[in-house]
């Protein structure tokens, strides 16, 4: 089994890592487009850019971090492949990454992950073994295979080259700004157990450091803004909403806390109508389609929950891998007009 020992303070990445990740995944990955529109801009008081991670293979932002930490390994450690737990994006993630590397992967993946995640898993060639998310201890699942089979564990987000992929997306945001002439003075990104906020923490502190990065989080799943306030890593309770299913982690990672805890400057929380009305707002203006969890960041900035008035703020829309039914029923609350926005 491979996986580094990353818990010494003294081995977290820093922006060195995530600059040189985006050198690593050049021509591997997707630059996605980062854009805007007029009437957001009017509606916020400021110039608001969105980052489609929507449109980066695999639907979602965790093919930078997956790809990133796949290139590393040897090609010994190639050769026993590799395992990973995910609901969805990340599994689908190592297995894109997996099958371009020509590695077996194996995803360990919740019995309530939304279909298309699984069928897109299944796809790309990994080899799904299914938990109950109430009952059974993903990560010593993973584990227990790594260990019995050799094949290298790749979690989802508490891992160093993960958390350096997912930054290069910043590190984006910041060039394509910067070619505009601007530098954001806010980044708002969709956090469930830190990588993506982490890393894109680690792009601002060498690209942009005046900017400030908040982590966006569906209420009942707010596990970073809580452990930020409370300066100690805490755990969602059980039994809440599962629809922004991307962002159910238990609790913030051991390595994401440490860099977020230092980085961040807050954190915002928003409901699930709230985030519906981000979804259709995507849908209707953007022509995006954006998952729930991908949707919470663009969310809090519709619902007022950050100040955005004479801001540069760029927003992460981190995924848009929706089953049809939940995404038909977000249209459907729009259509009843059951969400909190408001046309712009």
């Amino acid at each position: 089994m491979r996986e580094r020992n990353l818990s010494q303070a003294s081995t977290l990445p820093g922006y060195r890592e995530v600059a040189q990740a985006a050198r690593r995944l050049a021509g591997k990955i997707l630059p996605t487009p980062l854009i805007s529109h007029p009437l957001l801009d009017a509606r916020c008081g400021g110039r608001i850019f969105l980052k489609a991670e929507t449109l980066q293979r695999t639907g979602s932002f965790k093919f930078r971090g997956a790809t990133n930490a796949l290139l590393q390994l040897s090609d010994e450690e190639k050769k026993s492949g590799v395992v990973t737990y995910s609901s969805g994006n990340h599994g689908q993630a190592v297995a894109a990454a997996a099958r371009a590397l020509g590695m077996q992967a194996v995803v360990f993946m919740p019995q309530d992950a939304p279909a298309i995640k699984r069928l897109s898993t299944a796809r790309w060639g990994a080899e799904i073994r299914l938990f109950d998310r109430a009952r059974d201890d993903r990560e010593a699942l993973a584990r227990a295979h790594a260990a019995a089979s050799g094949a290298a564990l790749i979690p989802p987000f508490d891992h160093a080259d993960v958390i350096a992929g997912q930054g290069t997306a910043a590190l984006e945001i910041f060039t394509s700004c910067a070619a505009l002439g601007l530098v954001p003075t806010a980044l708002l990104v969709p956090t469930g157990g830190g990588g993506l906020i982490a890393g894109s923490a680690l792009a601002a502190s060498g690209a942009a450091p005046g900017c400030r990065v908040f982590a966006v989080e569906p209420e009942g799943a707010d596990d970073t803004a809580r452990s930020l306030a409370a300066g100690k890593r805490l755990a969602n309770p059980a039994g809440g909403s599962t629809f922004c299913d991307a962002l159910l982690s238990p609790m913030p990672g051991a390595l994401t806390f440490a860099l977020n805890q230092r980085l961040l400057s807050g954190g915002l929380v928003v409901s699930d109508a709230e985030v519906r009305a981000a979804m259709v707002f995507a849908f209707e203006y953007l022509k995006l389609v954006v998952e729930p969890g991908g949707a919470v960041a663009l969310a809090a900035l519709l619902a007022g929950r950050f100040e955005a008035q004479g801001q540069v703020v760029a927003v992460v829309l981190s995924g848009g891998n929706v089953d049809g039914a939940v995404y038909a029923g977000a249209l459907e609350h729009a259509g009843r007009g059951e969400t909190s926005g408001e046309n712009p």
